[in-house]
């Protein structure tokens, strides 16, 4: 994307409440920023787990994910490893490699995501969907 392009997209300024929300059971992903407002270079959302709630389950894609533990402790699945990152843990996950997240733990766990490139949201609407026939589970302790 080119300096110019960049200038042309209106700056982005949210509450800490704001955004487009996607509720999925025990599950709450809100959209800060996604491709639409970042040229496609990026998305930035917050994933909210009730405690003891599995994520999506291990999956692998093209891009990139970063995760900035907001509050809680978010158990990360990277390649074949469960880490445990507590609120202010980062977690880079390079596309490509196997990954998931769950909430182990006994208050609400949240993590910042960003993904790159960014038009992550547009899948959304399949994954709500998705989480309707397949609820979130409780984790195994």
């Amino acid at each position: 994307m080119s300096d110019e392009n960049r200038a042309d997209r209106p700056p982005v300024v949210l509450g800490p409440d704001d955004g487009r929300r996607y509720e999925m059971g025990r599950i709450l992903a809100v959209f800060k920023a996604d491709g639409t407002e970042t040229g496609g270079e990026y998305s930035i959302s917050e994933w909210w787990l009730d405690p003891h709630t599995t994520g999506p389950g291990a999956h692998v894609h093209p891009e990139d994910d970063v995760f900035y533990v907001l509050d809680g402790t978010m158990s990360v699945l990277v390649g074949d490893r469960w880490v445990a990152a507590s609120k202010g843990a980062f977690v880079a996950i390079p596309g490509g490699v196997t990954h998931d997240f769950e909430n182990r733990g006994d208050v609400r766990a949240g993590v910042l995501n960003f993904s790159r490139p960014g038009d992550f949201e547009q899948h959304m609407s399949g994954i709500v969907e998705w989480f309707a026939e397949h609820p979130a589970g409780d984790t195994v302790s």
